[in-house]
């Protein structure tokens, strides 16, 4: 991957595809596990979304240490950024299991694919949560200095 796309470092702009289709994603495997109907309809797209969301938290990994190496980073934000391609990865796998299992069903689900559904729902919560936490911590890093700038600038 290039280190910089139009001038800004290339972490900068494909972070954002993590931090918002990670939880988007999330929210509709929720919504999914309740409804085995938004399951068979949406399923495609949701899981088009929730690869989306897989392909920005890995190249988000990817390209994280080329500008760590320029600005420096936290550890709690390394840490997280390492093991977000994961959170998101069992993400992907379960709404696809989930629509894979639901568009084969008859309308109603067995007791597996509920216990499936509680899964999903168990790890769409954590992967969206994981991306909240690698993402504050990567954005206190970068604000968290300037933030204590403008506050203590004197008001004119």
């Amino acid at each position: 991957m290039p280190d910089f796309i139009f001038g800004l470092p290339t972490h900068v702009l494909v972070v954002h595809s993590a931090v918002v289709l990670v939880p988007l994603t999330a929210v509709a495997a929720i919504v999914m596990a309740v409804s085995a109907r938004v399951s068979v309809r949406f399923g495609p797209a949701i899981a088009a979304v929730a690869v989306a969301g897989l392909l920005g938290s890995v190249a988000s990994r990817l390209t994280g240490p080329e500008l760590a190496l320029s600005v420096g980073v936290s550890e709690d934000h390394h840490n997280a950024g390492n093991l977000l391609p994961f959170f998101s990865a069992a993400l992907t796998i379960a709404v696809i299991a989930l629509w894979l299992i639901d568009r084969r069903s008859s309308g109603s689900r067995s007791l597996g694919t509920s216990i499936l559904a509680v899964v999903v729902v168990t790890v769409a919560i954590l992967a969206a949560g994981w991306t909240v936490r690698t993402g504050h911590t990567g954005s206190e890093q970068v604000w968290q200095g300037i933030a204590e700038q403008a506050m203590s600038a004197p008001r004119g």
